[in-house]
């Protein structure tokens, strides 16, 4: 049998596979051609298998995991205004009074910076693939900003077309939207497995009808694409749902049609049993923000049927939100979180371990983004989307468990490298591909500019002189 011939070979380090075994190799190998994986297993094996053009020797220097999959983040708006909100702001004030002034204040420019920089921050911090919450104002700049960076996304326009005000059009804001939905899957197709394509992002909550999810559904599986929106963050939606439809958010959706595969739904913290079984049943998949959750006092552990969506098999991936509710776009943040807010909430250590909030940042992720068959894991034939963690960090000291340390100790600062569809995006803690300082100089200039133009100041109880 002839050699295998790969253009990188990484040999003798700790490789967390994800695989369907969810083997760990102390002492492993991972080879790429191209942009595909084509050999895993022990150093030994694979170094007598392949022959490489460029080979990493990470003897006691490397662990090497799948790319992260950030399954909610708002790449514009939010990031070039990180931490201007108070915490003291309840879900509806955080929302409306200081957020949104600064997602309509920003300029299509800004929009590229952000989003840039968002994924900067996720490349840097071992996210090899994100799903947007969708764009405000142009997804063209913002396709365009990406594209530089060599992540992976799926991206949108953001859409709603419920009428509120008494004079609006209700039929023409419906076709406004849907022809946006249809524009962006139009430019931006899926087909041929692009790094960047788009998907419908509906803003959810109360804003859009139900003739605009009936359309976003067909538009989705006519393209091969998937859907993403908030629903069920805070009370007010379940409770609007009620009183216009007789029905809870999630038992209502149901009713239309439009819950499965295809949808990922963020936040569904406030829900009855019944919902917990309608998203179970028809394979809808749900992205848990738990910093959002903490820092916006939305009730995740008081009221959140996390441990039982778990329980009845509903895919439950991970998302970090927004910078302005206290985040980084930092996955390895939220998988510490995610194993402890349960544990503690209900006297249950067994709940949410080590194990199962590192499926949920990997293959549950993949599997919610449409991609199971192309990413998350670390298998012969899959995209070569994988992260080199640099086990030469105190808080990789000593290493006696790699998924206890991934999720208690270690966080995205002690990412190395990083490839994507096999080029190396990250090299020794910098991006390969753009100017960081360069970006950081604008992203100064922009986040001052938009709170200016918003007339949004930034709060603080201590004098800042």
């Amino acid at each position: 049998m002839g050699m295998i011939a790969a253009d990188l070979l990484v040999t003798h380090s700790w490789v967390v596979t994800m695989d369907a075994d969810r083997r760990i190799f102390r002492d492993g190998a991972l080879a790429i051609a191209g942009d595909r994986i084509v050999a895993v297993g022990p150093s030994d094996l694979v170094e007598r298998s392949v022959v490489a053009r460029e080979v990493i020797d990470g003897r006691d220097r490397y662990v090497v995991t799948p790319g992260m999959v950030n399954c909610h983040v708002h790449i514009t708006g939010e990031p070039i205004t990180r931490g201007h909100v108070p915490d003291d702001a309840d879900w509806a004030t955080n929302v409306f009074e200081w957020l949104i002034p600064t997602y309509l204040a920003q300029t299509p420019d800004e929009e590229r910076i952000a989003a840039q920089l968002a994924a900067l921050e996720m490349l840097r911090s071992g996210t090899t693939c994100f799903i947007e919450a969708g764009t405000i104002l142009d997804l063209d700049a913002v396709v365009d900003a990406l594209g530089a960076t060599g992540i992976r996304g799926r991206v949108g326009q953001w859409v709603q077309d419920r009428a509120f005000a008494p004079d609006d059009d209700q039929a023409a804001l419906t076709r406004q939207a849907v022809a946006t939905i249809e524009s962006e899957l139009a430019r931006y197709p899926g087909t041929d497995d692009p790094l960047i394509a788009a998907w419908p992002c509906l803003v959810g909550h109360n804003t859009a009808t139900d003739d605009l999810w009936r359309e976003a559904t067909a538009l989705a599986s006519a393209h091969g694409a998937g859907i993403t929106a908030h629903m069920s963050a805070d009370p007010a939606d379940p409770d609007f749902y009620l009183a216009t439809t007789g029905r809870r958010a999630i038992a209502h959706l149901s009713d239309l049609g439009v819950l499965g595969p295809h949808l990922s739904l963020t936040h569904a913290i406030h829900l009855d049993d019944e919902e917990v079984a309608l998203l179970a049943a028809s394979g809808t998949h749900i992205t848990h923000c738990p910093m959002t959750a903490m820092k916006g006092a939305y009730g995740a552990t008081a009221v959140g049927k996390f441990p039982e969506m778990a329980a009845a098999g509903v895919n439950l991936q991970l998302g970090t939100d927004g910078n302005n509710n206290g985040n980084a776009a930092d996955l390895m943040r939220a998988m510490f979180v995610t194993a402890g807010l349960f544990k503690d909430s209900r006297r249950d250590a067994s709940l949410f371990s080590a194990y199962q909030v590192l499926e949920m940042a990997t293959v549950n992720g993949a599997k919610g983004a449409g991609m199971a068959d192309r990413i998350g894991s670390l298998e012969v034939g899959k995209k070569a989307d994988f992260v080199l963690h640099d086990r030469d960090r105190p808080e990789w000291r000593p290493l006696l468990n790699a998924v206890n340390q991934l999720v208690y100790s270690a966080d995205g600062r002690g990412v190395h490298s990083v490839w994507v569809d096999g080029r190396r995006v990250i090299d020794n803690y910098r991006s390969t591909l753009i100017d960081e300082e360069q970006l950081y100089a604008q992203v100064e200039a922009a986040g001052a500019a938009v709170l200016t133009r918003a007339g949004v100041a930034t709060p603080s109880l201590w004098p800042v002189l």
